[in-house]
């Protein structure tokens, strides 16, 4: 046994690029269909925990999923807004707690979430560095992008333009981060967290510029009356919010009409959940209503039909990879007849040479199925891509 066993190792590390290529294909093979199930499950249960942890979501009327994806993992769907009254509106109803989220811009690819602190609370978020938000212009980081964009407390991040050519549209602010978020193994690490108002002077709903009473340069006062001063569009604008100037912000108009993009509301009993949800489905009030786990069950549908057509391919590939095996060993015997000879020759019984040639055969296998456990091993840190990717 240790002889064949010697002779199966020299001869497999003689042709080592042989056996590599081998091992490896057959590797391939028997981690497909492995670790597809893997990402397939795990991102089950990292979507279904996420939605089982939401009751209800109340938004625009329109796609329930573009609803649900923008809420509960910031993908920059374009959605209808709604007024800040709807989630006044909701917390005043009595049935439970309305948490509003306006997820619109970005910093750096990453999503911002203007939001209440209501919100960390719900999340069970906890802060690994600084403190939480308090301060018009500050923002929280998740830990995935302090890591990414190697920020910490005292730094600064500005927000991303929607569009370069938008000259009077988003205007680009730069936030202070005043806190990182402990890791949670959830969309939030890859968030931006500030709060509604901060936000809404992203948006260009409010802003803070020098005192019109006290500016010198007289070109840039357009009308004066007795309440109001107006100036022209020469007047700068501060794009940074900071302990000099935070007083200037301020907001035009009534706040109760700015957007929100979704509300995401905490009842207080299951009977609360089900007359709020009667109230929309009634018409009373006007928006529609979301429940995050038939929602996201109903999208996964979509990957089992996907895993379905690629267990077909793999049963496919995985016949066909037997056969072109089976072809090899058969050419390789056939063209090893000299060396089989020699063994016969030098005494060896056909036992013996059955035996080294088998263990040729799984010590191949033993090498292929290392690599198809390392591949399966590996997989588990690409489940946010593979979601990101094909699920959201």
């Amino acid at each position: 046994m240790f002889q064949s066993l010697y002779l199966a190792l020299q001869y497999l590390k003689f042709y080592k690029y042989r056996t590599l290529v081998l091992a490896f294909s057959l590797g391939v093979i028997l981690f497909l269909p492995n670790g597809l199930q893997k990402l397939i499950h795990e991102s089950e249960q990292r979507l279904m925990n996420r939605a089982k942890a939401t009751p209800l979501l109340v938004g625009a009327k329109g796609s329930p999923t573009d609803l649900v994806i923008n809420t509960l993992y910031f993908q920059q769907e374009e959605i209808e807004t709604v007024n800040y009254h709807t989630a006044q509106q909701l917390n005043q109803s009595g049935l439970g707690i309305s948490i509003p989220l306006y997820s619109v811009f970005t910093a750096q690819n990453f999503p911002i979430v203007g939001t209440t602190l209501e919100y960390f609370h719900f999340r069970k978020l906890s802060l690994l560095q600084g403190r939480n938000l308090s301060l018009l212009g500050e923002c929280v980081i998740g830990a995935t992008v302090a890591e990414t964009l190697d920020l910490q407390p005292g730094d600064s991040l500005i927000s991303s333009p929607q569009s370069f050519f938008d000259l009077a549209g988003v205007y680009p602010l730069k936030m202070k981060v005043v806190g990182v978020l402990a890791p949670s193994d959830s969309p939030d690490d890859q968030a931006v967290f500030t709060d509604l108002k901060t936000t809404w002077i992203i948006q260009g709903l409010g802003h803070g510029h020098q005192d019109m009473v006290k500016v010198e340069d007289p070109s840039l006062i357009l009308e004066v009356d007795k309440n109001n001063i107006k100036a022209n569009a020469k007047l700068y604008l501060y794009n940074e919010i900071n302990e000099k100037n935070r007083n200037s912000f301020h907001f035009h108009g009534d706040m109760n009409t700015y957007p929100i993009t979704s509300v995401i509301v905490v009842p207080h009993d299951q009977k609360s959940a089900t007359l709020l949800r009667g109230r929309f489905v009634s018409g009373e009030l006007p928006h529609q209503i979301a429940v995050p786990q038939q929602v996201v069950n109903h999208l996964l549908q979509s990957i089992f039909r996907i895993k379905q057509l690629f267990n077909a391919m793999f049963v496919l590939v995985g016949l066909a990879t037997v056969c072109i095996l089976g072809l090899i060993l058969a050419l390789s015997i056939r063209l090893r007849q000299e060396e089989l000879l020699t063994f016969s020759i030098l005494g060896s019984s056909k036992r013996k040479v059955a035996q080294m040639l088998s263990l040729e055969i799984i010590i191949v296998l033993v090498l292929s199925t290392c690599i198809a456990f390392s591949g399966y091993f590996l997989t588990g840190f690409f489940v946010e891509d593979f979601i990101n990717l094909y699920v959201l």
